[in-house]
């Protein structure tokens, strides 16, 4: 369910073209709905900027096929992270009106609708990819327009001078990088736009997965940076997005 799809109902019921019946049928999963094991949370989307993400390491193909199926007969909008290209693979056989985006690793169901305002997207490397392509992906899933700066990391600085006028006509911007994560720091120290970093498993042994660029992130000293966990592109990509379409709305 969505802020749209409820209106759409109590204004059908207001006219009369449903019945209250009717209008209690396509309301009954409230708050949730159980599928053994699994509890789809169907109105997330009128709480919430976006309905339920779903998380899928973890989930068997058959879990879910039956998450699928339930949001598919709601048309609910989809998005299905972390999904391994053999899992999509198993999933598009039974439901191939869903895109797969290999590098991102997300599954989904393709938006309808325009994108509106604009986020970037700036990568320290091409080793940063697959996380600033969940970014990417799921922003634009989320209804807002992305422009991408890949491989622009402080090792080149110069590459990243180029476009700092670009940077600026976005509402919001998210850094990715790994190695010792300084490109957030550089980028806020160049632009008065909110920045979301986010610090990658990318890196040798001192790297540490991914702990040396979120402690020098979260360390940063130039202001307007706000910092997600190690790899989480999506939730980047939520946060960015919220910050997008209130700038909208703003306007």
């Amino acid at each position: 369910m969505t802020r749209e799809r409820l209106r759409d109902i109590l204004e059908a019921l207001s006219a009369g073209r449903i019945t209250v019946s009717e209008a209690e049928d396509r309301l009954r999963y409230f708050p949730y709905e159980e599928l053994g094991g699994v509890k789809l949370d169907h109105h997330r989307g009128i709480r919430k900027h976006f309905p339920e993400i779903i998380y899928g390491p973890g989930k068997t193909v058959e879990e879910l096929l039956r998450i699928v199926k339930s949001f598919l007969e709601r048309d609910l909008p989809l998005l299905i992270t972390r999904v391994s290209s053999e899992t999509a693979r198993e999933i598009r056989e039974r439901f191939p009106e869903l895109e797969y985006h290999s590098r991102a690793r997300i599954l989904g169901k393709p938006r309808r609708g325009p994108r509106v305002g604009q986020i970037a997207i700036l990568s320290g490397g091409t080793a940063d990819l697959p996380v600033a392509e969940e970014a990417r992906i799921a922003a634009e899933y989320f209804g807002n327009r992305v422009q991408t700066f890949y491989d622009v990391g402080v090792a080149g600085v110069h590459r990243l001078l180029s476009v700092a006028e670009e940077l600026e006509k976005a509402n919001a911007l998210i850094v990715v990088a790994g190695m010792e994560g300084a490109l957030p720091s550089v980028v806020a120290g160049l632009v008065d736009r909110p920045v979301i970093a986010v610090p990658t498993s990318v890196g040798y042994g001192a790297h540490f997965g991914g702990l040396a660029p979120l402690l020098a992130m979260l360390n940063s000293c130039a202001p307007g940076v706000a910092v997600v966990n190690i790899d989480n592109g999506v939730g980047a990509a939520y946060f960015a997005s919220i910050i997008n379409q209130m700038c909208i709305k703003k306007n």
